[in-house]
Order: structure tokens, then sequence, then C-alpha cells
């Protein structure tokens, strides 16, 4: 309760802060998610409807209420990603994770994600994972990122 306290005084309380203190929320936790309980509190403390922050965080890809992977991983499915493979992409992941979109591992160290945009098209195709994106993929890239991200946590 003291982590929610220290996030919450660091921003005023008004609504144009929701997102900032979502994100702030999100990544606090270790499966990066808000619960229904962050969005009460949340709700409280800018004075504004539980529904308005649920409809917030289900409007944002980046924002989620049900848990996740240490590392979620979200592949661009737009169109100039499209257009240039990115659907070997997604295949190459669901091939070396074993899960589908919006699916989790079982040792829940990756979750996957098909998402719209993530603002490279010229550099497609494109994948994020946490905060950090990754272009001009080919399988093999895919492949090496995932297992240097295993191997980080052995």
């Amino acid at each position: 309760m003291n982590q929610i306290k220290e996030i919450l005084n660091k921003y005023p309380k008004e609504e144009e802060y929701l997102i900032e203190i979502l994100l702030e929320f999100q990544a606090s936790k270790k499966n990066h998610y808000i619960s229904s309980e962050d969005v009460s509190v949340i709700s409280k403390y800018l004075n504004i409807p539980e529904s308005q922050v649920c409809s917030v965080i289900s409007f944002y890809t980046m924002l989620s209420m049900s848990p996740k992977g240490k590392y979620v991983i979200q592949v661009c499915h737009d169109v100039p990603c499209f257009v240039n493979s990115a659907n070997n992409i997604y295949d190459k992941l669901v091939e070396e994770l074993g899960v589908e979109d919006g699916e989790t591992t079982e040792d829940k160290l990756f979750t996957l994600e098909i998402t719209e945009c993530l603002g490279r098209c010229n550099e497609s195709p494109v994948m994020r994972v946490n905060d950090k994106v990754f272009v001009n993929l080919t399988p093999a890239k895919v492949e090496k990122i995932i297992n240097d991200l295993r191997g980080e946590n052995k």
C-alpha cells in the first residue's frame, strides 16, 4: 500500500494525469497489469468513476487489467509491417514461445500480443519487448532476441 501512495503522491489529483498514473502503476507491478483494486484506488484519488479508468485501460494497448509475463512482446500487424512479412515474425514467435496472441508462457516469462502501429513503419517489421523496440526483423533476429531474454533469466 505504501508503494501505491508513493505513486499517487507524485501526481496532482487531476484527471489529466490518469494515463501517467496508470503507466506507473502497471510498471511497478511484477506482472505488468493494473488490478481492480488499483482501479478503485486511482478512481477515488482522481475523483472519477471506475468505469472511466477501465475505459482508458481498455483503449490503450500498452495498458492491461490481466497479468502478463515478465516480457510483453507486441508484434505490429499494421499495413507496412504486414506487407513486410510481419506474419513470419509472428509465426516465429509462436514457434519459439509456444503461445498465441494474448497468451502467456507457462513460466510467466513471455506474453505475446498482436498490436497496431508502433510508429516505426520505415523499419518494418517491428516488435516491442516491454519498452524496447526491435526493427527490421527477420525470423533469425527474433530467435536471437528470445534466446537472449531467456539467457538473462537463467
